[in-house]
C-alpha cells in the first residue's frame, strides 16, 4: 500500500463550497533566475547562507523534526506535493493555542463528502531541529480530526506535513545515505558540476513542481508525461488513467490492489510496471507503478497531470530540489540499481500503541502468502524469526516483508481474542 492516495487526492480536493481551494502563491513559469519572492523560512543567524538538518526515511517517506510555537519537537513528513503545511493532529493544535481562522470543508478521494473540516491558522512559528532554520509566521491548515492516521502508517508519531514553504525558501539537497538535508540560500547556491549530474527543468504551478518525463508504457510505447514531483508519496510512480481521450492504459500484466487510504476509505486500483522511465541521462527499468481506479475528483483539479513521481524512486538519487531556479538536479547513489519490489506477503500492517510498536494486520490480500499462512485481519504480529517486534521499527518490518523472493519467515501472531499461534510465511513476488 502506498501513501500517495492520502496526499495527492486529499490536497487536490480541499474545497470551499463548489470552488477548488488553492492556497499559496499563484502559478509560476519556467525561469532561468530565482524568483524575487522566497518562502517563509530563513536562517536565524545573520549572514548565514547554509544549514544542515537531519532527516530520516520511514516507509519510503522523508521525516523531519520541528518545533511549533516553541513546543516539541514533533515529526513532520516532508512533501513537495503539498502546497500548504498541514497539521493532522487537532489535539496538538489545540494544545498549542493556534488561532482559528477561515474554515473549509474537505472532500475525499471518493464521490461523497467526508464531513471533515479544516481551519486556517496564521502566525505559526516553526523551527527545524538542528539547523537554525526558522519560519517566524507561517500559515497552516489544521484538520478537525486525524482522518489520515499517518502515525499508524509510518510507525512513529506524525504531527503533520511540511510542504512547499521549505522548498520555496531554500535550495534543498537530499542526501539519503548521510540522513541529512542541506539547505542553501537561493542567492548563494552554485549548481554542482560533473557529468554524473542530470539537470531537469521544473514548472511551478500553485507551489507544486511538475516535470515532463518520457515513460515507456507496456502497451502504448513512449509518451512524455506530466508528473508531480512528490516526496510525500511512498511509491515510485503513479499514473492516472482517466484522461479524455485516454492516454494511459493499465498494463495487461497487473495486480488488483488497495493503493492507499483516502478520506472516504480505501482507494483501489492496480499495480503494474512501466518498461522504463527516463530522468535526463538516467533510465530506470521495470518501475513498479500504481494505476488508481478513475474517480470524479481528478476532473476537478485545477492543474491537469498524468500522475506523480514518488520517493521510492527519488531516494535512489542524491537529489537537489531547486524551486527558486526552477530546476531538479540528481545523481545516482548506492540505491540506484535496486529493483522495484512490491510487498511479497500480502499483509498490510498498521502501527498502534503508545510507542507505535504494536503491529496489527489491517488487510490480508486474497490468495497471498499471508492468507496461505493463516493470517487474518486484526491479528497482531508478535515476533519475526524469534525477534520480538517491540525491538524493531516499522521500517525494519516493512523491509523484511519486501525482501527476496522465496525467503521463509517464522512468525508468531496473536488473534484478536488473545490466542497465540505460529506460522511459516514464504515470500512470493506478486508482480
Amino acid at each position: 500500500m502506498v501513501i500517495w492516495q492520502l496526499f495527492f487526492r486529499f490536497f487536490g480536493g480541499l474545497r470551499r463550497g463548489a470552488v477548488l481551494l488553492c492556497l499559496g502563491a499563484g502559478a509560476g513559469t519556467a525561469l532561468a533566475q530565482p524568483a524575487e519572492r522566497t518562502g517563509p523560512f530563513g536562517f536565524s543567524r545573520p549572514k548565514q547562507q547554509r544549514a544542515v538538518v537531519p532527516y530520516r526515511i520511514e516507509r519510503n517517506l522523508p521525516v523531519v523534526r520541528a518545533t511549533i510555537n516553541g513546543a516539541g519537537p514533533f515529526n513532520f513528513l516532508l512533501d513537495t506535493g503539498v502546497a500548504t503545511a498541514l497539521l493532522t493532529a487537532p489535539g496538538l493544535a489545540d494544545s498549542l493555542h493556534l488561532t482559528h481562522g477561515q474554515v473549509f470543508r474537505v472532500v475525499g478521494a471518493g464521490r461523497e463528502a467526508t464531513g471533515l473540516m479544516a481551519y486556517q491558522a496564521d502566525g505559526v512559528r516553526v523551527a527545524l531541529v538542528g539547523g537554525r532554520v526558522v519560519a517566524p509566521a507561517m500559515t497552516w491548515l489544521v484538520l478537525s480530526e486525524d482522518a489520515l492516521n499517518l502515525s499508524g502508517y509510518v510507525g512513529l508519531p506524525i504531527a503533520g506535513i511540511l510542504g512547499s514553504e521549505l522548498f520555496r525558501s531554500f535550495v534543498v539537497r537530499f542526501e539519503p545515505e548521510a540522513g541529512q538535508l542541506c539547505l542553501t540560500a537561493p542567492a548563494a547556491f552554485r549548481a554542482p558540476s560533473g557529468r554524473r549530474w542530470a539537470r531537469l527543468p521544473l514548472r511551478l504551478v500553485q507551489n507544486k513542481a511538475y516535470l515532463n518525463l518520457p515513460v515507456c508504457l507496456p502497451d502504448s510505447g513512449v509518451q512524455v508525461l506530466k508528473l508531480v514531483l512528490d516526496t510525500g508519496a511512498g511509491h515510485a510512480l503513479s499514473l492516472e488513467t482517466d484522461a479524455v481521450p485516454p492516454r494511459i492504459a493499465v498494463p495487461t500484466v497487473r495486480l488488483p490492489a488497495d493503493l492507499g487510504r483516502g478520506l472516504t476509505g480505501i482507494v483501489r486500483g492496480h499495480l503494474g510496471r512501466v518498461d522504463s522511465l527516463r530522468l535526463g541521462r538516467y533510465q530506470l527499468r521495470a518501475v513498479l507503478t500504481s494505476f488508481p481506479t478513475p474517480n470524479p475528483l481528478a476532473a476537478r483539479l485545477d492543474e491537469p497531470r498524468d500522475g506523480n513521481l514518488g520517493y521510492e524512486l527519488l531516494k535512489r538519487f542524491t537529489l537537489i530540489v531547486d524551486y527558486p531556479h526552477r530546476e531538479l538536479l540528481l545523481r545516482p547513489n548506492i540505491h540506484f540499481r535496486e529493483p522495484f519490489e512490491h510487498d511479497m506477503c500480502g499483509l498490510e500492517l498498521r502501527a498502534s500503541g503508545p510507542d507505535f510498536r504494536r503491529y496489527v494486520a489491517a488487510t490480508v490480500a486474497p490468495a497471498s502468502a499471508a492468507e496461505k499462512a493463516g493470517i487474518v485481519p486484526d491479528d497482531e504480529l508478535v515476533s519475526v524469526n524469534f525477534i520480538n517486534v517491540n525491538t524493531l521499527s516499522f521500517n525494519q518490518i516493512f523491509l523484511l516483508l519486501h525482501a527476496s523472493e522465496g525467503r521463509l519467515l517464522f512468525l508468531t501472531l496473536r488473534h484478536a481474542d488473545g490466542e497465540f499461534y505460529t506460522t511459516f510465511l514464504r515470500l512470493k513476488r506478486q508482480i
